[in-house]
């Protein structure tokens, strides 16, 4: 198990290079997400059991394929109509700096992915339980939260009279980052619906996949850029202010201190 392991993450950091070499090369950022996108989908087609897999596995891989196939659309054709991220404007004309977030999405697509990985290679099966159930509920839970809220912000931006203006209806009045809490709801069940199939180590690594996650997003690669970026645009508006000091950075009803 461990060197079937070790073949996938090669193959994802191969994948990785590759994309930083193509993208300092030509200067664009605009293969990113769909390259991060499509990496989850082959290592969790290479990992399935080759002879039989279960209902559990099978279940399991859609929900990756589903999401995988569902973000990756949506952001490729977001940079297209937008003809580039900004979150790669110092970088963009650097090799070395791009090379940090390729690497760093190798990272984040092999430690999302370990309880898929882990339960696919299991050969036993067990009859489907509660924990399956919860798990996969919370993966759909938070999947059609993500797809409402990037659905509403996206109807919100194209609407010419909004221009200037931020989103405070649906999903985003109740969170600053609707799609972020969808998005760790969704990795979160992923890995309950898999635990008990998970023995020793497993365990405690797979479990780093909703806290790596969580972590990513909400200190690193996600809401502080977005909330500076928010701030740079509409610092001078007091009714952003106001939306800011009522409304959960994150999680809905729970306003934790600012960031």
């Amino acid at each position: 198990m461990g060197s079937q392991v070790g073949k996938l993450i090669s193959i994802d950091f191969a994948i990785q290079f590759i994309g930083w070499i193509i993208s300092a090369k030509f200067r664009t950022e605009k293969y990113f997400d769909l390259t991060g996108s499509l990496t989850f989908i082959l290592l969790t087609y290479l990992s399935r059991n080759k002879t039989h897999q279960t209902l559990r596995q099978k279940i399991q891989c859609s929900c990756v394929f589903i999401w995988a196939l569902r973000l990756g659309a949506f952001l490729f054709y977001r940079i297209l109509k937008a003809g580039k991220d900004s979150r790669f404007d110092h970088m963009r004309n650097s090799p070395s700096r791009l090379f940090i977030p390729w690497m760093m999405q190798g990272l984040w697509v092999i430690i999302t992915l370990l309880p898929t990985l882990y339960l696919n290679q299991k050969e036993v099966d067990k009859p489907l339980t509660q924990t399956d159930y919860i798990g996969w509920g919370m993966w759909l839970f938070g999947f059609l939260f993500e797809v409402i809220a990037d659905q509403q912000k996206m109807t919100f931006k194209n609407n010419l009279n909004n221009k200037g203006n931020f989103i405070n209806t649906g999903l985003w009045k109740y969170s600053r980052h609707p799609n972020y809490f969808g998005e760790i709801c969704l990795w979160l069940g992923l890995y309950i619906s898999s635990s008990h199939m998970l023995v020793g180590y497993e365990k405690f690594t797979g479990i780093l996949s909703p806290v790596f996650v969580t972590l990513l997003l909400s200190f690193l690669s996600g809401i502080p850029i977005l909330e500076r970026q928010a701030m740079k645009l509409f610092g001078n508006n007091p009714a952003y202010h106001t939306y800011r000091s009522r409304t959960p950075i994150l999680i809905p009803f729970i306003n934790f201190p600012r960031i």
